[in-house]
């Protein structure tokens, strides 16, 4: 008869335990229930939480939405760019749930749906643009692939806020390519600048030519000033010719002052 009334205790123990378990329901404050009455949602208390959830066994179900912001890297896809370039490319998409009744009923799996939309559009908008405008404008390639996966994931409750393209991985070939592209820039760059300087140098040139011509005691001087310079060098020997006419013009000017 003890026997009899301890299984019975323990049956009615297990049996609280699972009433229990299956009736309160706890849902963290970044949580959402969608409850499910005998399969149908109610279009005004089909989404419940945070806090505790009361269900009622065995009627109702409850799937748990999360509704923090989440990070999907999404795997290296091969593009083919509009300059028919072949190319790696991986991206990562920040996304959360907005409606979590959306979520779970409009689509099987929001997390992997969206995952394939990202992978398809990253290779769509990228074969759209040449490979100079991937690696240069890369802003405005990152907003178009946000509005575009925002577009085709609304309807399932998901909202794209960022998406965001890591890794370009170029072949050996155009690496060497783009290298060579970018060292004759550079050497054209320079050529600019050394004829640019050259043409500044020809004006001051002219300039002091038309002083001279002006003053022609200035020649000498600038002579005799180049003498100085050279005198300072002691560790060479330097035969500089002076030429008699040098001494000319100053011959004139004691002459004028007598």
């Amino acid at each position: 008869m003890l026997q009899a009334y301890g299984l019975g205790f323990m049956f009615f123990i297990f049996l609280g335990g699972w009433f229990l378990f299956n009736t309160l329901k706890i849902l963290k404050q970044y949580e959402r229930g969608v409850i499910f009455t005998l399969g149908k949602v109610s279009l005004e208390h089909g989404v419940k939480g945070p806090g505790m959830i009361v269900l009622v066994p065995g009627i109702q179900k409850m799937v748990r939405v999360s509704l923090r912001t989440v990070t999907m890297d999404v795997p290296s896809q091969d593009v083919i760019t509009k300059d028919n370039v072949t190319i790696k490319v991986n991206a990562v998409v920040y996304f959360r749930v907005i409606d979590p009744k959306k979520a779970i009923i409009e689509v099987e799996d929001f997390y992997y749906a969206t995952s394939l939309i990202a992978q398809t559009t990253l290779r769509s908008i990228l074969g759209q643009n040449s490979l100079d405008d991937l690696l240069g404008n890369r802003e405005a390639i990152n907003a178009e692939l946000q509005k575009v996966i925002d577009l085709q994931t609304e309807p399932w409750g998901v909202k794209v806020t960022t998406v965001e393209v890591k890794n370009v991985d170029l072949p050996a070939e155009m690496q060497r390519a783009i290298a060579i592209q970018a060292q004759a820039e550079r050497e054209r760059r320079a050529k600019i600048i050394h004829a640019e300087g050259e043409l500044q140098a020809s004006a001051k040139l002219g300039e002091a030519a038309a002083v001279i011509s002006r003053n022609p005691i200035a020649l000498q001087l600038r002579y005799l000033q180049t003498l100085t310079e050279i005198g300072t060098e002691k560790n060479t020997t330097i035969v500089f010719p002076l030429p008699i006419d040098i001494f000319s013009a100053f011959l004139k000017l004691g002459e004028k002052k007598d």
